[in-house]
């Protein structure tokens, strides 16, 4: 049986630690209408990037999104989508622009929350040199990445769902209301109506 050093589960350790603490960074932004937001990651040849997004609130929940090459051309591309995924591995090196488009809506603003995975930068032969173990570390960390974007995206449903539930329960309240008020009026009319039609005058 083969014994683990201890010095190398250390190093191990650091390595998971220091993955997990650049895994993923969340952001949240309202994208105005007629409007686009971009943002821009610096990438090698071979480098990878995943950008997974939702609409949390705005119109019909949709968005446009796309991912472009430093040449303006696009290598992931989204149309009028709630929620996505875009994975892409550098062919060229420079600029690459990721944008979420509001363009197609003249009045309805969007609330989007997207989250930038670590971008794995690899080196030229870095694919053959790799070691298992550093590959495994990467999976897992993959892995992760993915269970926490489903975490953070569950939150932004439960959000969505709670709003559109206390605005259709503050219409129910209001029209309720409404309706006792306008009930009330025509019983107090009633009332009147029958009362001055019932009432005896006195002719002198």
């Amino acid at each position: 049986m083969t014994r683990t050093h201890p010095h190398s589960i250390f190093i191990l350790s650091l390595s998971i630690l220091s993955l997990l603490l650049n895994l993923v960074s969340a952001h949240l932004i309202e994208v105005v209408a007629s409007q686009k937001e971009c943002f821009f990651e610096d990438l090698h040849i071979n480098d990878k990037m995943t950008v997974t997004y939702q609409v949390g609130g705005g119109g019909h929940l949709d968005i446009d999104f796309w991912i472009a090459d430093p040449d303006g051309t696009a290598v992931g591309k989204h149309i009028k989508q709630s929620t996505g995924t875009v994975s892409i591995t550098a062919a060229k090196d420079g600029r690459h622009e990721y944008c979420f488009s509001n363009q197609m809506s003249t009045i309805a603003d969007k609330i989007v929350s997207f989250n930038v995975h670590g971008v794995i930068y690899v080196g030229e032969g870095e694919d053959e040199t790799v070691a298992p173990i550093e590959r495994e570390i990467r999976s897992l960390a993959n892995g992760l990445t993915a269970v926490k974007d489903e975490q953070e995206y569950i939150v932004v449903r439960e959000r969505t769902h709670r709003n559109t539930a206390e605005s259709t329960n503050s219409r129910v309240k209001w029209w309720s209301i409404l309706q006792a008020v306008v009930l009330f009026s025509v019983v107090a009319w009633q009332v009147y109506y029958l009362k001055s039609f019932f009432e005896v005058k006195r002719v002198i």
